[in-house]
């Protein structure tokens, strides 16, 4: 069964990025590395599990955790409202990361915010096709890294196309082959980037494949393309290229 491969899957890439974690913290590229897929991993499999099985031949690819989404709940593009009432799951415990910064609590299902980015996306989505039933039938939402990287005394979130390294290279290398292996599972022929980064990463891990690549804007607040005329371009934007 595919949900069963993309939890082995999955699985197998928390465990091995935990190396890159605590690296990239001892070398001091970074003060605190959380591992969604770690401390939220009873809720991440219970996602592959909804989402897993259903058809999608499209994989919408994120860059990695935010920390009111999936670093809060190990979902891509988590938001606390919808993983409750589009998800439909609740009431799964969720544990603390392998060491915490006091300025990035960890609440799990019950985050009192909410991720922008991820009540923007899935609501596109479920304005496209309705029921998480239906999503999940035309596309599978992915992020390329599932760690969420924290510097200075702060907890300043950084994404990796701010960052340098070997032991990054290292890391994006580990999640290109992931993105690979859950192309071919998937049986996916498409692949849209959840903003640049995102669709360079595809791209690179996907070049020898016949999959086609594609991009839409990102939908983070603070992105001027995602905020233009309200919102309503982006959602125009990512329409035009959903399947």
């Amino acid at each position: 069964m595919i949900g069963e491969q993309l939890i082995e899957l999955a699985s197998s890439l928390r465990d091995e990025v935990e190396d890159y974690a605590v690296r990239l913290e001892s070398e001091g590229t970074a003060e605190v590395v959380y591992n969604p897929l770690m401390y939220a991993w009873n809720v991440h499999e219970a996602y592959l599990k909804t989402c897993a099985d259903k058809g999608a031949r499209t994989v919408l690819l994120g860059m990695n955790p935010g920390p009111h989404g999936m670093g809060q709940m190990g979902i891509p593009f988590a938001a606390t409202s919808v993983v409750r009432n589009l998800l439909g799951i609740s009431d799964i415990e969720v544990d603390i990361p392998r060491r915490m910064h006091p300025n990035r609590p960890v609440n799990g299902l019950k985050h009192p915010k909410e991720e922008v980015s991820g009540t923007r996306l899935w609501g596109v989505l479920s304005q496209r096709y309705g029921t998480s039933d239906e999503i999940f039938r035309n596309v599978f939402v992915l992020n390329h890294c599932p760690l969420m990287i924290f510097s200075g005394p702060r907890g300043t979130n950084i994404t990796p196309n701010n960052m340098s390294g070997s032991v990054l290279d290292e890391l994006l290398a580990a999640c290109d082959e992931h993105l690979r292996a859950v192309v071919t599972t998937l049986g996916a022929n498409n692949v849209i980037g959840v903003g640049k980064y995102a669709e360079s990463r595809a791209r690179k891990a996907l070049s020898e494949s016949q999959t086609t690549i594609q991009s839409c804007w990102h939908p983070s607040p603070a992105s001027p393309l995602a905020n233009r005329n309200g919102g309503a371009d982006w959602t125009k934007n990512i329409l035009a290229v959903l399947p």
